[in-house]
């Protein structure tokens, strides 16, 4: 159990929409390992999106248990949701979400304002190795405009990287990017999740879910099947195919 970062036990989310009860999710009980790199997949309205929230603290379950890291959320007082949410999450979205006046650097050092425990001592020098982390180090002092799609959603990476935290969520992390810029990403998601870091992400691409190495499908608010990849696509490769690709095109 002690490797176990994620686990719900009939996690279930109603939303009350005038007279009628929305059943978002419905007892959903899934485990994810430490090291895992999962992609929830799903159509509009399966449950995916809602689940997302729930794993990321973002929004309380009706009812069911949701224990991160060893800690029972779904006990927790509200107001802990966000100290949580903080310590032991990073977030990537679709939309990036950086502040556009604000450099790359700073952006990357948001997080840490919110540290109460202050953790972390030098704010300049995490977000600094954040973003050399991700091979940004040459573009700290960029604001958004002056970075490409691909640039932005690794700053938005490193931004995520930066509290050291359990848990990566990537929800449509490259849903505003080309296929080759996709595939750039997934490479560092991939050298990442190497290295230990969790990462689940929701897609609704069943190519980029290949990324990964499980796939949890979801329908109605329910799992209806869980799969461990045997053969990953590896993103290196791909990307050398899909560069290749892009050339002859051209």
């Amino acid at each position: 159990m002690e490797n176990i970062l994620i686990r719900t036990v009939n996690l279930t989310k109603t939303y009350t929409v005038g007279e009628v009860d929305v059943h978002a999710l419905k007892s959903v009980n899934i485990n994810v390992h430490k090291g895992e790199f999962v992609a929830i997949m799903g159509a509009s309205g399966s449950g995916k999106s809602t689940l997302m929230n729930l794993l990321g603290c973002l929004d309380m379950p009706t009812s069911g248990d949701y224990i991160l890291d060893g800690i029972n959320t779904s006990k927790l007082p509200q107001n802990e949701y966000a100290h949580i949410r903080n310590q032991k999450i990073g977030f990537v979205f679709q939309g990036f979400n950086l502040l556009p006046r604000t450099t790359a650097l700073e952006n990357v050092e948001l997080p840490l304002m919110y540290d109460r425990l202050e953790k972390i001592k030098d704010h300049q020098k995490q977000a600094s190795e954040a973003l050399k982390r991700v091979g940004l180090g040459d573009r700290m002092d960029h604001i958004p405009s002056q970075l490409s799609g691909g640039q932005q959603q690794r700053v938005a990476l490193a931004r995520a990287l930066v509290n050291e935290p359990s848990l990566i969520l990537a929800d449509e992390p490259t849903g505003n990017l080309d296929s080759v810029t996709s595939v750039e990403v997934f490479n560092l998601f991939q050298k990442l999740n190497d290295e230990g870091i969790t990462i689940v992400m929701v897609t609704h691409e069943r190519d980029f879910a290949a990324f990964a190495k499980r796939i949890i499908e979801m329908r109605d608010g329910r799992v209806i099947k869980d799969t461990i990849i045997k053969d990953r696509l590896n993103a290196e490769e791909e990307l050398i195919r899909v560069k290749a690709a892009a050339e002859i095109s051209e």
